[in-house]
């Protein structure tokens, strides 16, 4: 395996471990020797995102940056981030760097397509709703998008800032819940995890029994066929 995935990461830690242990279990690998080299740069110094984009809040690009190019200097091959938020500011990122990115956004979407989905929900933070970044990448698969009511975004801010971030494990999720079946209820025929703390989430508390496409699997398995990997 010659190629090699760097990844910006904190944003948050939990969603960067989530990304590196699913390029782990997804490539197919019989020994240490055949997975592939991964350099992360887990850094924590990058201003909230939502924050940035809503309130005008510290601007993370430039922390992003020097982690794209901490990356670029150990000599990734490409890079990615666990973050659906950062990729509002993709493609100013991307345009500063040598090194290609792969869009999380852009790939999920695929995934969508492919699966067949014409209306899918979106579960993100209120930065990437506000911003319509999943609204543009789904739009040019020609997917609608349906996104919860006020209350039911709190509950997914809830989930994602009071819940993961934080670490506790006994959150109530029935506002959640709520949240999920109003989606359904607008048509969703598929729900996207459109914040990397999700997939996190789903596990942790145990919500199953609905249709989900998880982004950060999808770029874990987008970056190993970039680097000539076999996906399991």
């Amino acid at each position: 395996m010659s190629g090699i995935i760097g990844i910006i990461g904190g944003m948050g830690p939990l969603a960067t471990k989530d990304l590196f242990e699913k390029i782990i279990l997804n490539t197919e690998a019989h020994c240490d020797q055949e997975h592939i080299q991964v350099f992360i740069d887990n850094n924590i110094n990058i201003p909230d995102r939502t924050k940035a984009i809503l309130q005008h809040g510290e601007n993370p690009l430039p922390e992003m940056l020097k982690s794209g190019k901490r990356l670029e200097a150990l000599g990734a091959d490409v890079i990615i981030m666990p973050c659906n938020t950062a990729h509002y500011f993709f493609e100013e990122l991307s345009g500063q760097l040598k090194t290609p990115m792969i869009n999380m956004l852009e790939v999920a979407a695929k995934r969508a397509y492919e699966a067949g989905c014409r209306k899918v929900g979106i579960l993100a933070t209120d930065g990437t709703v506000q911003s319509g970044v999943y609204a543009k990448a789904m739009g040019k698969c020609c997917i609608d998008t349906v996104y919860p009511g006020a209350a039911g975004q709190k509950a997914v801010m809830d989930i994602i800032y009071n819940g993961i971030k934080t670490g506790k494990t006994d959150i109530d999720t029935a506002p959640f819940m709520a949240a999920i079946s109003e989606l359904q209820a607008k048509g969703a025929e598929a729900l996207i995890l459109g914040c990397t703390e999700l997939p996190i989430a789903f596990e942790i508390y145990h919500i199953d029994g609905t249709k989900t496409i998880d982004p950060t699997l999808e770029l874990a398995k987008a970056a190993i066929r970039y680097v000539d990997g076999k996906v399991k």
